[in-house]
């Protein structure tokens, strides 16, 4: 197999030599809606319908594949329409889905307030310690949901010990690999059975296109995914394929200043008296950290601080930043700051929130690749008085 970043130039986008083809580098946008046949009874190269199946997003699902290793990938129009098709091409009413208590607002949501419409129950426990997943399961537990890291607090799961765990008792593992990417971890070279992306964030890595994915290698879990992926229509369109594949190319070189930039950033907060604590795995301080270090080969740009005061403190800091664009989502290349209590969790009651350890003061930074002491001087003015 080739390196990471040679198969996220070229994998799904080999130049085609046949008679009449273009040769073209980068795969074209096939924006029909629709393919025409030679003979009514045979789809001309399986294509048949832009829903069903379309080449510019064929080539991206490819390389999706490739980069975790994965036997199937499969592209949606947004990451909640990525979990969405997981949980009803794999579970039924009556079902029990149990999660990661400091999972994506967007994700608890659809958990907590969607399906819980459709009588699919959802418990939550910190699987910081993968006995509580253990502890948790009951007969009506079909699926174990997690993110490692977590969103906001970067808090770890034990990848390898919860697959474990799952396959023991018959259940599947899904993973939420968005804060990661493929290229710092690889979930299903831990045991996990299905790893589920939010390709607007690292992988499209520019903030300008919306999607997610799928990568898995069981037979019989992708055909019911692929089933539902054209039953229920929540594709990538053509447009936005080749957005993620352009995207997508340059992965392995922005992961590397994400990195850089997020881990001089959280060194310089923890050394502040303005700062009462840092989570990002990379640091020593973080409880996790030799657990980051045995399951991935490095760190995003995504972290999180919590300020000494109050909200006003908090919104105050956010205003005086210059380079920080106070804004949800995360993993482009300009760099964001947002504050999850009253942003991306605004939807999670305050008590859970407060009971997970998401204050009013907690502040979410998504590192983009700018000049490192660039964003150190911001944060450096923004927390003068």
């Amino acid at each position: 197999m080739t390196a990471f970043s040679t198969r996220s130039i070229h994998n799904g986008e080999e130049p085609d030599f046949r008679d009449g083809a273009s040769g073209d580098v980068a795969v074209p946008i096939h924006l029909s809606t629709t393919f025409a046949r030679l003979r009514a009874d045979s789809p001309t190269a399986g294509y048949e319908y832009t829903r069903s199946l379309n080449p510019t997003r064929k080539a991206l699902e490819e390389k999706l594949a490739a980069l975790d290793g994965a036997k199937y990938g499969l592209a949606f129009s947004s990451g909640l329409a990525a979990a969405s098709t997981v949980i009803i091409s794999l579970l039924k009413a009556g079902d029990n889905v149990i999660g990661f208590d400091d999972l994506y607002g967007g994700t608890r949501r659809l958990l907590s307030n969607v399906f819980v419409n459709f009588d699919i129950s959802a418990t939550y426990v910190d699987a910081t310690k993968p006995e509580n997943i253990e502890n948790a399961i009951t007969p009506k537990s079909k699926l174990i949901w997690i993110e490692s890291p977590t969103n906001p607090l970067m808090k770890l799961a034990d990848i390898k010990a919860i697959a474990q765990i799952a396959h023991k008792h018959g259940l599947i593992l899904v993973v939420d690999n968005t804060f990661l990417s493929p290229y710092f971890q690889r979930p299903l070279d831990l045991g996990a059975d299905i790893v589920v992306y939010s390709t607007t964030k690292y992988i499209g890595g520019h903030s300008d296109v919306l999607g997610g994915s799928v990568v898995l290698n069981n037979d019989d879990y992708y055909k019911k995914l692929a089933y539902n992926q054209n039953a229920v229509g929540a594709v990538l369109s053509p447009f936005d394929s080749y957005l993620t594949l352009r995207g997508v190319k340059t992965l392995a070189v922005r992961m590397q200043q994400h990195q850089k930039n997020a881990l001089t950033l959280a060194e310089f907060l923890e050394s502040s008296p303005k700062v009462k604590r840092v989570n990002f795995p990379l640091l020593k301080s973080h409880p996790q950290h030799a657990l980051a270090e045995a399951q991935s080969s490095g760190s995003s740009g995504i972290f999180s601080f919590e300020l000494v005061g109050t909200l006003d403190d908090a919104q105050n800091f956010l205003s005086k930043l210059k380079l920080f664009a106070t804004a949800e989502s995360l993993g482009g290349v300009e760099s964001l700051i947002e504050i999850p209590a009253i942003m991306t969790h605004a939807s999670v009651p305050k008590e859970v929130r407060e009971q997970n350890g998401i204050s009013d003061t907690l502040i979410r930074v998504s590192a983009g690749i700018e000049d490192t002491e660039d964003l150190v001087e911001d944060f450096r003015q923004a927390l003068e008085d």
